[in-house]
């Protein structure tokens, strides 16, 4: 009888230890503070394709090199949304991907839900910042904005193991 017990606590023991791993290793483990830089927040121009630097302050961000879609960032700016859609390629299919709960600047339901009414816009940062992975930057009317990675379509599509559509650029050797 007390070798069951001892057994049965032995496992309780076990899963609990692994649980509490497994949450760790998922919410904390792999996140680093992304380095202030005057690079960090970028927007894709309309005139030439390509991204460019606008002026940001107060930048928090954090990455993993776990996974291509940990990326999330908060910053504030003083461009106007009038400045940003004349000058920058605005996006429809923004949607934000949840940060760690420790990361209390970004909310990604807040600002999903923003983006879905018109309070905030979205703008393409940098397409393709890894193969199939875009940067996408949201801004409010009073200058905070919000940096995330997404799968865009050709992603989707390899990533899915598809062959790759015509309008995507070749992929890595490593994705093949």
């Amino acid at each position: 009888m007390n070798v069951g017990r001892i057994y049965i606590g032995f496992l309780l023991m076990s899963a609990l230890v692994a649980g509490i791993a497994m949450y760790y290793l998922q919410v904390y483990a792999f996140y680093e503070e992304v380095p202030v830089d005057e690079e960090n927040v970028q927007l894709t121009s309309l005139m030439s394709g390509t991204p460019e630097v606008i002026l940001s302050e107060n930048f928090q961000g954090i990455d993993s090199d776990s996974s291509p879609v940990r990326y999330r960032a908060c910053f504030e700016t003083d461009l106007s949304l009038a400045l940003l859609t004349e000058t920058y390629v605005g996006i429809d299919d923004a949607v934000p991907l949840v940060a760690p709960g420790w990361f209390d600047c970004f909310d990604a339901a807040q600002i999903g839900g923003d983006l879905e009414d018109g309070t905030a816009l979205a703008f393409m940062g940098v397409e393709n910042v890894t193969y199939g992975i875009d940067r996408v930057v949201a801004v409010y009317p009073d200058g905070r904005g919000y940096v995330w990675n997404q799968i865009n379509f050709c992603g989707e599509v390899v990533f899915d193991g598809d062959p790759v559509p015509e309008e995507c650029p070749t992929p890595p050797e490593s994705l093949n």
